[in-house]
Parts: structure tokens; C-alpha cells; sequence
């Protein structure tokens, strides 16, 4: 694709920007010439950008620097959130624009964040992976506070309130049409890299409430032994036919998928990881990840080890073979999520107020040849560094600029 492959990639002088020419500053690091160095961008409550009140040069001013830092990080990849709360970052003919962007919900930023995000990271030879959150509507319950004509007012049949927000129902196929109808049209529109998803499908549990689709249970859930069964079915068929509809829509684009780190526990399953972790993704999230990789519906997986090494209940060093084990000789891409953020907040172990875990990781990673690069949780801590834990992972790891992996989807389209 248009800037992430061959002489694209190359980078000159100190500006971040690709020449054409040449190819030698773009070069192996001592241990792969391609590996995949990532950092989130997050722009649900402006998390990371834009930052709240800035013009539209103002906010093309902050993403350009963040694609810079990015450069100079040695990085390869920003993932991009330009779907935060059934919103988008361009001009969609399906949802209004982004209230992140203005502050209103509908309001036209005046440029095109999504396109100007392509463009530029193509000419620093970043890769631009564009990151849909599926389901969720808003981060409060109240559908008057969204945009007269947001088609979670139009159909409020879709909709349900859960642990303080609105998200759509999963278990309602005209929903999963709609949401993948929605994200499909940034691809058709831009030469986005990769369709990436996180950890957010049915909802994180919350102590107390009941996520109400009784009413899609009984009209779809008839044929399966129980609800949470249903429930991975739908998140099932909203990977699937994603992935089979990527294909169709534009070959060699890939798929991603970023789930929270532990699919099971081993108490809970003798195939699942030897963590005591609280949350567990096939159980509570109804996303089976595993599945996913087995049947090829996803080309790369980045599963958030947000943890320490050594911590007792869930290890880093502990989920890392675990997940190894999972994508060998699958296809599947594997990157792990790093908890960046963490490094330098007081309110975290000890570990984390270590400059060097961070740089641990990655070393013990190296081990794993199924490993093919790292993610950082996010962009506003690559720019800070608060205790210099990226220039440490920088310094340690990435000596020189590299290729990313460009995984690709190229196996046929899933019946799903």
C-alpha cells in the first residue's frame, strides 16, 4: 500500500518525512529487519488528541506532532481511534461527526482528521491503522444528549443502557450490519492500513446490573445451551463476516484485534493461561480471541499485557508463552500491548516505578520468535515519558527505523 512498503519507508534528515531515494535509514535493528512499533492514539474524551478547544489548525498541528514523536521514537504504526462513541473522524454518510473533535456532537471540524492522518503518516512511513470501537454509543445513558438524527435515536430499539453508558446490542443482526457498514466506509473512502478493534465488545462487567437483551435473546437465542454461548455466537459473526467483508471491499488491508490479555484462566480451563486475572475474555467479554486466530478471521493480534513481570495473580512473563503457544504456525501476526501509561504513576506497583520494566518486556518478548513487535498504551506517555521508560524500550530495542510486518489478509473469505 501507498506509503508503507518499499522506498516509502525510507526516512532522510531529521523532519520524520519519506524519501523516495533512500532506502538505508530504514534498516534492520539487531534482531528483525520487520517488526511491528505501535502507540494508540485514543480521542474518546480526548484522551490523547485533540486536545479540547483547539482550531482545526490547531488540532492538524498537535496530530502532526504526535506523528513526529512516533518518528522519533523509531516507531512504525499509529493506531488511530476514529470511531470513539458511534462517531466518526471523517464525513460519514452513517453517523455524525465526533463530539471530541468540537465539543458538539454533528459539528463539522472544518478539515478531514481521518484523511489528513492517512496522508501524513504515509509520509513519515507510519502505517495508519484505523481503530472502530464496535458497540459502544456514548459514555452516558441519556439518547437526548446525542444528535437529533444519530441512529441511536432513530432506532432506539438497538440501544441499551449499561454500568453508566449506551451501547449497542450485539445480539441484534441488523445491528451488526449497520456497525460494520459504518467502519466499512472509512476503508472504501481512505488507504487505511489495517481495520482495528480493542478490547470492548459486550460490555465489561459492572457489580450489580444486568446487560438487558432479553428481548434479542428470545427472539435469536433459541438454538444455543445457554445465553453466554449466544452472546460469543453474535461476537463470533460480527468478526467474521468484518473479516470476510474487509476482503471483499479492499484486498490487503489487515484485520486486528486487540483484546484484554487473558482468555481464561486455568482454573477455569485447562487450556487457559496460569493467571488469576479478574476479568476473563471469553467469559465476560463473550469474545472466544482463541477462535478467532484458529479460524484466520483476524491477521494480527495485540493482547493488552498491561501487568508486570513477576506480579503473582496475573505475570507477564506467564501470559507471554501462553499467547505464543495460541498463534504458532496459525498465521496470525502477534504484538503485544504495552502498558506504557503505567510507568512512573505512583498509584501502580513497584515494578512500574522502574524506568527499565518496560525494556524487560520487550527483552523476555525477543525470546518468543512468534513475537513480531510491540504497542504502546499511548500516545500522550510516548510524548511525556514521565520516567523515561520509552527512551529506555527506544534506546535498548530500536537502535535504527524498521519495516513493519504488513500483515495482510489473504485467506479466503470465511463462511462465518
Amino acid at each position: 500500500m501507498a506509503g508503507a512498503t518499499g522506498a516509502a519507508l525510507a526516512v532522510t534528515g531529521t523532519t520524520g518525512r519519506a524519501s523516495a531515494g533512500d532506502e538505508s535509514s530504514v534498516r534492520a535493528g539487531p534482531h528483525r529487519r520487520q517488526e511491528f512499533r505501535g502507540m494508540w492514539i485514543a480521542t474518546v474524551a480526548n484522551r490523547d488528541w485533540p486536545s479540547a478547544g483547539l482550531t482545526a489548525e490547531g488540532q492538524r498541528a498537535e496530530l502532526l506532532a504526535h506523528l513526529d514523536r512516533a518518528v522519533e521514537r523509531r516507531l512504525n504504526a499509529v493506531v488511530l481511534q476514529v470511531r470513539p462513541t458511534a462517531d466518526a473522524l471523517w464525513p460519514s454518510p452513517y453517523e455524525p461527526w465526533a463530539q471530541c473533535l468540537t465539543g458538539t456532537q454533528g459539528r463539522d471540524p472544518g478539515w478531514d482528521p481521518l484523511g489528513t492522518a492517512v496522508e501524513e503518516a504515509h509520509a513519515r512511513g507510519l502505517e495508519l491503522h484505523a481503530w472502530f470501537n464496535p458497540y459502544r454509543v456514548a459514555n452516558h445513558t441519556d439518547p437526548s444528549l446525542l444528535v437529533a438524527d444519530h441512529p441511536a435515536r432513530l432506532h432506539p430499539e438497538w440501544v441499551l443502557p449499561y454500568g453508566g453508558k449506551l451501547y449497542y446490542d450485539p445480539g441484534l443482526p441488523e445491528v451488526r450490519r449497520f456497525v460494520q457498514d459504518a467502519m466499512l466506509d472509512a476503508l472504501r473512502r481512505y488507504d487505511i492500513d489495517a481495520v482495528h478493534w480493542d478490547d470492548y465488545f459486550y460490555p465489561y462487567p459492572v457489580a450489580g446490573e444486568v446487560f438487558a437483551d432479553d428481548d434479542a435473546y428470545a427472539r435469536y437465542g433459541g438454538d444455543f445451551p445457554d445465553r453466554a454461548a449466544w452472546r460469543r455466537h453474535n461476537t463470533d459473526l460480527l468478526v467474521s463476516e468484518m473479516s470476510a467483508r474487509i476482503k471483499e471491499v479492499k484486498q490487503g488491508v489487515a484485520f486486528g484485534v486487540s483484546p484484554f490479555g487473558v482468555w481464561r484462566n486455568v482454573a477455569t480451563d485447562p487450556e487457559g493461561s496460569d493467571t488469576d486475572a479478574g476479568v476473563q475474555t471469553y467469559d465476560d467479554l463473550y469474545a472466544d480471541v482463541r477462535k478467532w486466530i484458529r479460524e484466520g478471521w483476524i491477521d494480527y493480534v495485540v493482547p493488552q499485557l498491561y501487568w508486570n513481570i513477576g506480579l503473582p495473580a496475573v505475570d507477564y512473563a506467564k501470559l507471554l508463552p501462553w499467547w505464543d503457544a495460541v498463534v504458532q504456525d496459525t498465521g496470525v501476526g502477534l504484538y503485544i500491548g504495552e502498558a506504557l501509561y503505567k510507568a512512573g504513576d505512583p498509584t501502580q506497583p513497584a515494578a512500574w516505578q522502574d524506568p527499565g520494566e518496560l525494556s524487560r518486556h520487550l527483552e523476555l518478548a525477543a525470546r518468543y520468535p512468534t513475537v513480531g513487535g510491540h504497542c504502546f498504551f499511548a500516545a500522550t506517555e510516548v510524548a511525556t515519558d514521565r520516567i523515561g521508560a520509552m527512551a529506555a524500550v527506544v534506546a535498548d530495542h530500536y537502535p535504527t527505523r524498521v519495516r513493519p510486518p504488513k500483515e495482510r489478509a489473504q485467506r479466503a473469505s470465511p463462511s462465518g
